[in-house]
């Protein structure tokens, strides 16, 4: 799952200031039909979490031909995961839902899955409704995919967790489809959820800012992210907007925990405001060029040239205040064109080293946040030639 032990400096520095850090990963999947050409297989997720001494949610990834098998083999991951996995069921409402949902809570699920893009269905449809219901019941948590490919659902979301306040909804992937407004109610909705399993340190900085930490959840989207990168990019964002030691570990692991359990949520406070948020326009432009090299990554284009400015753009003099950083961005993109050059042309859907350049836009987004020492000498001078 990608080249995590490059990331390692950069994870240890952020963990010796939280001593009481337990990652709890709220959104991970593992499957190997999902047509995105994406796979996750058990034991590799597990060496993931393990990495980081984590726990993990686990569903399946998309399965064209149903879920029954599918959370058969999330079910048996998570019982021989010595309690690294903890297993949610995946349902599609069109098709016996609740009879599924039943059938797998009596099996050991402890949550649900929804993805109205993959199964298109909204969360207004008749049998979500009963899902709902029963997660009231149950005091379950049901994770719902809030992030591209669909249409606005937080007004249905909304709804649906004031219809059913026992159950606990968490939009997944920062909630960025409605992410603009729907922040502004979270405080009036405490069984809503959010969930960081995505890429934008811009986007995560906003949901972290303006949600209260009691309802942002650490999450990775394994495979597509990985618990180790993920938890650089939540831990330096949450940071950076301000939150304390006891708030990030709440969201970190400690909240998820108690919902799993089925307990009243913690009172992390209120969301801290944009206040503390970096304005510096020499590593904004560090963060534009990388960017554009994201988004040519994810559409399986070369990231040469965008990689090559933000190269230019980091080098801002030995003496700027920028320096460190620009140092720390510079290191992660000479790992990311090492990762590329060994892969070759196998790359596939799996876009070797991308994480590498989506953490280094996350540094220049993130400079108030400690850094390790730099893992080897980068020069942040002028070119000579």
């Amino acid at each position: 799952m990608n080249s995590d032990e490059l990331l390692r400096p950069w994870y240890d520095r952020l963990v010796e200031d939280l001593p009481d850090l337990r990652l709890f990963d709220a959104h991970t999947h593992i499957g190997a039909d999902d047509p995105d050409g994406f796979r996750s297989a058990a034991p590799d997720l597990i060496a993931s979490l393990a990495a980081v001494d984590a726990r993990g949610v686990v569903f399946p990834m998309h399965e064209p031909e149903g879920y029954l098998a599918a959370n058969d083999r999330v079910l048996e991951a998570a019982s021989s995961s010595e309690g690294r996995l903890m297993p949610f069921c995946r349902l599609d409402p069109a098709h016996d839902a609740v009879a599924e949902l039943e059938r797998c809570l009596a099996a050991g699920a402890r949550g649900v899955k929804l993805h109205p893009r993959a199964e298109s269905f909204s969360l207004a449809d008749p049998p979500v409704e009963k899902i709902f219901a029963i997660a009231a019941e149950r005091r379950l948590p049901v994770l719902v995919h809030a992030g591209r490919g669909i249409p606005a659902l937080g007004r249905h979301a909304l709804e649906l967790t004031e219809r059913f306040p026992d159950a606990r909804l968490i939009l997944a992937h920062a909630g960025i489809c409605d992410l603009s407004w729907i922040w502004r109610h979270a405080p009036e909705h405490p069984n809503l959820f959010f969930d960081t399993a995505w890429w934008s340190s811009v986007d995560l900085l906003a949901l972290l800012a303006l949600v209260p930490p009691g309802q942002v959840l650490f999450a990775s989207d394994a495979p597509y992210g990985t618990p180790l990168q993920a938890a650089v990019m939540t831990l330096r964002c949450a940071l950076q907007v301000g939150l304390g030691p006891e708030q990030v570990v709440g969201v970190a692991g400690a909240q998820l925990e108690r919902l799993l359990a089925g307990e009243e949520p913690l009172d992390l406070g209120p969301a801290p405001g944009t206040g503390a948020l970096c304005g510096d326009v020499l590593l904004e432009r560090i963060d534009s060029f990388l960017v554009n090299a994201i988004g040519r990554l994810f559409t399986d284009q070369s990231a040469e040239e965008p990689v090559a400015l933000a190269r230019l753009a980091a080098e801002v003099g030995e003496d700027a205040p920028q320096a460190a950083v620009c140092r720390s961005v510079l290191a992660l993109l000479d790992y990311y064109e090492d990762v590329v050059a060994a892969a070759g042309n196998g790359g596939g859907p799996q876009r070797p080293g991308t994480h590498l350049v989506v953490t280094a836009a996350g540094l220049a987004r993130t400079p108030d946040v400690p850094l390790p020492p730099d893992p080897e000498p980068v020069s942040v001078g002028e070119r000579s030639v």
